[in-house]
C-alpha cells in the first residue's frame, strides 16, 4: 500500500504525518516505549508537586488565620 493512502486510511493528514515522522523518525519500538514511559511519569511527577504546592498554600493561610 502506498504511504499516501496508508495515510489517509488512518485518518491522519499528511502534515502530520511528516510532523511526526520528522520528530519520531529514528527512533525504535523500544525507545518510543521509554519515551512513552518518562512522559506518564513526568505528569505523574508534576501532578504531585502541584498538590503539594496547594497543600502547602492551604496550610500558610490557615496558620496565617491562627495569630
Amino acid at each position: 500500500m502506498p504511504r499516501l493512502d496508508a495515510i489517509r486510511q488512518i485518518g491522519v493528514v499528511e502534515q502530520t504525518y511528516y510532523r511526526w515522522r520528522k520528530h519520531y523518525g529514528g527512533m525504535g519500538v523500544d525507545q518510543l516505549q521509554e519515551l512513552k514511559r518518562l512522559q506518564k511519569e513526568n505528569e505523574r511527577l508534576r501532578r504531585a508537586v502541584s498538590d503539594l504546592t496547594l497543600d502547602k498554600l492551604i496550610l500558610k493561610e490557615a496558620a496565617r488565620g491562627n495569630y
